[in-house]
């Protein structure tokens, strides 16, 4: 990292390694839908028991233990994979000490060697997650697991590690939760802990309740109809099915007892009486309540915009039908955000065309700058890309009721069987206009470094929110980032608990186009120069967004 005042962004394209293709596979994935639902039994679980003894591998056909290097192998502040003979561990040195963790990031199995060691903590080389080297818990997200640690130990100038099997296989670890120590069958519209939303924000707060100790209700309710899945794969792997996207198999939430109701949209929260009132006019009573209801995408405007085959991808349903009608067709997609693009570069080899329409000269000129951004644009056009630039939507033109046709403001027609519409976002946030809650004028709800709203009890999280950004003087900004909506809900959740925790992330996102991936780290909202390093022409550079 450079250190210079001026700077507040650092962005880094490469090319990625070999182990870029296992990025795109699933974190986990084994779940299915399912709609848990209270059905009125009283149960009564204690906090899990996990005995700490001077052992702590209780079955010793389990247990390896291997010589892996000399002491002075390493030095301090470097890090080396090694191997034990049925898996590997990342070992460290840090300030004389020999530390020894899992060396897959849990995420989507990043090699952490690549990653960088600092303070205490190694940080992952793809999208960013930090973990602890003493302990593996993660600091930073993205992610849900923890890293495993092993025991290491010197022995006449030789470190010796000492590894369960099952964590040298597994390479992630979840950590220790309580469960609910009574689902009272007398009242089950009542809830102590009630989530809106079933993101990374709502998950990660309800998670980080039961690591904290908490054992009493937890109620997540969603509008969608899975279980809390990885939404940037929407756009970055369309084909992908809900099980495979799945954050945690449904056996998570049955064992550490977190409801999840599907298919549920809560309509009003009542702020005076703690009461949430849902669609179907069922009402639910909670003591803490969290917000993440995330946004919602813009729709056209146009004539035509109820033709069939016009999308806004938010469900893995969606995505999957749009390669299932996209592949051998033509596809026109109407917006250059992150996902228009996102889903041009997944398109580009199945379909027969890929249309871009945006209003801006250049893709990604608010965020990335005009000679970034026509950077990644010539990139696209020489995947096959065709852009129609600084114009927009007039109209779609069906024929049997299936779209046909996309006509633009400057008069050009282009063929299209199916449209994929990307023209950003306004906060999910319309039910809470009568609440009492503050929300700004873009409809985003404004919560303190603490995740709180203007109401005592009331938290918020993930991309509905403004909050206080450290590294721009807290200004109260919104970060839709997937990383950031975890610690949103980490934030929220120690909170709820009375920690006092602040909020001091650094903001950080990527994106992967065509085999090149693109990291955001800070926050460059109101630049006025970029500074590169590097060569743009190859896509091989840094750009640092200063004012």
């Amino acid at each position: 990292f450079l250190f210079v005042p001026a700077v507040e962004v650092k962005i880094e394209v490469v090319i990625p390694e070999k182990e870029r293709s296992k990025e795109e596979m699933s974190p986990n994935g084994k779940a299915s839908p399912l709609i848990y639902k209270v059905n009125g039994t009283a149960r009564h679980y204690h906090l899990e028991e996990h005995p700490i003894a001077s052992n702590p591998y209780h079955n010793p056909k389990d247990v390896v233990e291997a010589s892996v290097c000399h002491v002075k192998d390493l030095e301090n502040g470097q890090m080396r994979e090694v191997d034990l003979g049925c898996g590997k561990a990342l070992l460290i040195k840090e300030s004389g000490e020999f530390h020894a963790v899992g060396h897959k990031c849990p995420h989507y199995g990043a090699p952490l060697v690549k990653g960088v060691l600092s303070k205490g903590r190694v940080r992952c080389p793809w999208h960013g997650a930090c973990f602890n080297i003493g302990t593996g818990d993660i600091e930073d997200f993205p992610g849900l697991d923890s890293l495993p640690r092993f025991q290491v130990k010197i022995e006449k100038e030789k470190v010796y590690i000492r590894a369960s099997k099952q964590a040298l296989q597994t390479q992630r670890r979840t950590k220790m939760m309580a469960k609910c120590i009574s689902l009272s069958n007398h009242n089950l519209s009542s809830t102590n802990v009630l989530i809106i939303g079933a993101g990374a924000a709502g998950l990660v707060c309800a998670e980080t309740l039961r690591q904290e100790g908490f054992s009493d209700r937890i109620v997540m309710c969603t509008m969608d109809r899975h279980l809390p899945y990885d939404r940037p794969k929407l756009s970055k792997s369309m084909d992908s099915h809900p099980e495979q996207i799945a954050l945690r198999p449904k056996e998570f939430f049955c064992t550490y007892d977190i409801e999840v109701l599907t298919e549920m949209q809560v309509a009003a929260v009542d702020i005076k009486n703690k009461i949430a009132v849902f669609k179907d006019g069922f009402k639910m009573e909670y003591n803490k309540l969290l917000i993440a209801t995330g946004n919602t995408p813009k729709a056209l405007s146009c004539k035509g915009k109820e033709v069939e085959n016009v999308f806004n991808i938010r469900t893995p349903e969606d995505a999957n039908r749009v390669v299932k009608l996209a592949t051998s067709k033509n596809v026109v997609i109407v917006g250059a955000s992150f996902l228009g693009m996102e889903v041009a570069a997944y398109l580009a080899e199945r379909a027969h065309s890929v249309s871009l329409v945006e209003l801006e000269e250049v893709p990604f000129k608010k965020f990335f700058g005009e000679r970034v951004g026509r950077a990644v644009m010539k990139m696209f056009e020489s995947n096959r890309v065709k852009f129609y630039m600084q114009t927009e939507v007039s109209e779609l033109r069906e024929q049997e009721g299936k779209l046909k046709e996309v006509v633009l403001k400057s008069g050009k027609v282009l063929r299209a069987d199916v449209c994929v519409v990307g023209v950003g976002a306004v906060p999910a946030t319309g039910f809470l206009k009568q609440s009492g809650i503050n929300i700004d004028s873009k409809g985003f709800i404004v919560v303190n470094k603490m995740m709180q709203t203007s109401i005592p009890g009331v938290f918020a999280a993930g991309d509905a929110v403004a909050f206080p950004l450290a590294l721009r003087n807290n200004k109260k900004v919104n970060v839709p980032h997937w990383q950031m909506a975890h610690m949103h809900g980490r934030i929220a959740a120690l909170n709820m608990l009375a920690h006092g925790m602040e909020i001091s992330t650094v903001p950080y996102l990527w994106t992967a186009m065509f085999g090149k991936s693109i990291r955001y780290a800070g926050h460059g909202e109101g630049f006025d120069d970029v500074v590169i390093q590097g060569d743009l022409d190859e896509l091989k550079f840094v750009a640092f967004y200063t004012k």
